[in-house]
């Protein structure tokens, strides 16, 4: 059966006070009521596994890809500072020798100028063999019993001492069979002079232009004489150590030697050009000779291999007809130049005219005559790009092919 006990007692068996004091102390620590009003703060989301460390591969893999680029970069520009560096040394030795090159080249071409004074006996007029504008040329015979030519420049030129001896060093490397050997210099004060070969015979004017001389040169020495001047050309625009314009080819430039072959002499005018474009440019001073200059460089300065084919051509109808074109008179046409009077000549069929009757006395091929004035009117073309390079007129003079013909076909001559 349910029981229960009850206590009854005068005194209280418990303390009321210390039990309201417990349960104040209870009230104060508990958390204050969720208001409906207050958000409640979810805790952060557990990171998605693996990803951390996804992180951490794609940083260390960003910072040694630096690191690698940093060092090639490095070895790199190492290698090419060293490669700079040993460049750098072996110019400098190149240019340390070449100089020495130069120097000793230099002192091994210069002349006393006492002897070269004293070979031409005090530069005598009885040894006077001609006069250009840059001076006058005399025989000397040297000490040894060599024979000498020396041009003895005139003393209004500019040209410093150091200019002049470039020029004689950039001559002096030209060795051809149809150039004029230069042999060296001399200097004294404001006196300069340049020391050739001595060419026995003169030159191509002395004989083309002259009614006695001219029957010694036949046409096939005046043909020998044509092609030796079209290959001296052509090895100073294509073949030579540098590519040379001369600027000045005419007869009396052409040197004759003791077997009537022909030698370009007179460099003084000289230009080197670019090879890639065959052009030297403008000229700020125009130089040579009337009558053998190209329209554009006579007109506007303009300078290439061109220039010199079109002098080329005028000596090529100058030797045929053994006529001057800067001084050519004709009897109906006074104001014609030879050039003028072959092209017209030759459209009227008459181009048998134009030789020279000295040649038309012998048993010549005037054939061949025919063709060299049809390559010297191709040559003298107004326009520089119609004009042919100095190695086809080489090849049209070497050997008769349709070249001549369909060339000379093709051409529309423009004679002022």
């Amino acid at each position: 059966m349910p029981s229960c006990n009850l206590r009854y007692d005068d005194n209280p068996f418990y303390n009321i006070t210390r039990i309201r004091e417990a349960q104040a102390a209870v009230s104060m620590t508990s958390p204050p009521p969720v208001s409906a009003t207050t958000p409640v703060l979810s805790p952060p989301l557990p990171a998605p596994p693996g990803h951390g460390n996804d992180n951490t591969a794609r940083t260390v893999i960003i910072i040694v890809a630096t690191v690698v680029a940093c060092l090639t970069v490095a070895i790199c520009l190492g290698f090419w500072l060293r490669k700079r560096k040993r460049r750098n040394q072996w110019k400098l030795s190149r240019v340390v020798n070449s100089a020495d090159e130069e120097m000793s080249a230099t002192e091994s071409l210069q002349y006393d100028f006492g002897k070269i004074r004293a070979a031409t006996d005090d530069f005598s007029d009885a040894n006077k063999l001609g006069q250009g504008g840059f001076g006058v040329v005399y025989k000397g015979k040297l000490e040894n019993g060599k024979e000498i030519a020396v041009k003895r420049l005139s003393r209004r030129s500019a040209q410093g001492d150091a200019e002049f001896k470039n020029e004689v060093l950039l001559v002096a490397k030209l060795q051809h069979r149809y150039l004029v050997r230069l042999l060296g210099f001399a200097l004294k004060g404001t006196e300069r002079v340049l020391i050739y070969e001595f060419v026995q015979n003169a030159s191509l004017d002395h004989y083309i232009f002259d009614r006695i001389k001219r029957f010694y040169v036949d046409w096939d020495k005046r043909y020998k004489i044509i092609g030796g001047i079209a290959r001296g050309i052509l090895y100073l625009h294509e073949d030579s150590r540098f590519r040379i314009i001369h600027r000045d080819l005419k007869a009396s430039n052409i040197l004759l030697d003791g077997e009537m072959n022909p030698k370009i002499a007179d460099f003084g005018t000289a230009r080197l050009f670019d090879q890639d474009d065959q052009s030297a440019g403008c000229a700020s001073k125009i130089v040579g000779t009337y009558g053998y200059m190209a329209p554009e460089y006579a007109k506007h300065g303009q300078i290439s291999v061109k220039t010199d084919v079109f002098s080329f051509g005028v000596l090529v109808l100058e030797i045929v007809s053994g006529r001057k074109n800067n001084s050519f008179r004709d009897g109906e046409n006074a104001g014609d130049m030879l050039i003028s009077f072959a092209w017209r000549n030759w459209q009227e069929g008459t181009a048998t005219s134009i030789i020279d009757p000295v040649l038309m006395s012998g048993t010549a091929s005037q054939a061949d005559m025919l063709r060299c004035i049809h390559i010297g009117l191709l040559c003298v073309q107004d326009n520089p790009s119609d004009r042919p390079t100095m190695a086809s007129v080489v090849l049209m003079l070497s050997s008769f092919s349709t070249n001549v013909a369909s060339a000379f076909a093709a051409c529309i001559f423009h004679v002022q």
